[in-house]
C-alpha cells in the first residue's frame, strides 16, 4: 500500500505598523520559527503576546523603546479579543497557538481570513461585494 502523507498549510501573518499585511508561509515542525519572526519583524529579540489560546502575537521586544511606530492593526486587533493595557509597537506576526508541547502553530486558512476581513473592516476599508448582475 502506498504511503500517504497529509500536510496542513499553516500560515502567519505580518501587521505592518503603516497598515499593509503580508501572508507568510509557516512551516510546521522545524526549527525556524525564530529566524522567520526575526526576519519579518526586523528584529533581534522578540516577544509573544496570546491574544487568544488561538492566537498569539510576536512583537520586538525593544519596540517600545527603540523608537518604533505604534502598530494601530495590532493593538486593534488585540482589543477586539482583550480589554486593551497597552499600545503595540513595531511590526507584529500573528500565529496560531501553540501544541501540546508549546510549539507555536501556523494560522489555519480560515484562520487567516477572518484576520484579514477583520484589518481591513478595522481601517476602513470597504470589502468588495459579490456582484450579482
Amino acid at each position: 500500500m502506498p504511503k500517504t502523507t497529509t500536510t496542513t498549510e499553516s500560515y502567519a501573518l505580518l501587521l505592518r505598523t503603516d497598515g499593509t499585511f503580508e501572508l507568510l508561509d509557516w512551516p510546521n515542525g522545524t526549527h525556524v520559527h525564530l529566524n522567520t519572526l526575526y526576519k519579518a519583524i526586523g528584529c533581534q529579540n522578540v516577544a509573544a503576546v496570546d491574544i487568544t489560546d488561538k492566537l498569539t502575537m510576536w512583537l520586538d521586544d525593544e519596540g517600545l523603546y527603540n523608537g518604533s511606530v505604534v502598530n494601530r492593526p495590532a493593538t486593534l486587533l488585540y482589543a477586539a479579543h482583550q480589554p486593551p493595557h497597552q499600545l503595540y509597537y513595531g511590526h507584529a506576526v500573528i500565529t496560531g497557538g501553540t501544541d501540546r508541547h508549546g510549539n507555536t502553530l501556523g494560522l489555519t486558512r480560515d484562520q487567516v481570513l477572518e484576520l484579514v476581513e477583520h484589518h481591513l473592516m478595522t481601517l476602513d476599508i470597504p470589502i468588495p461585494a459579490q456582484r450579482t448582475n
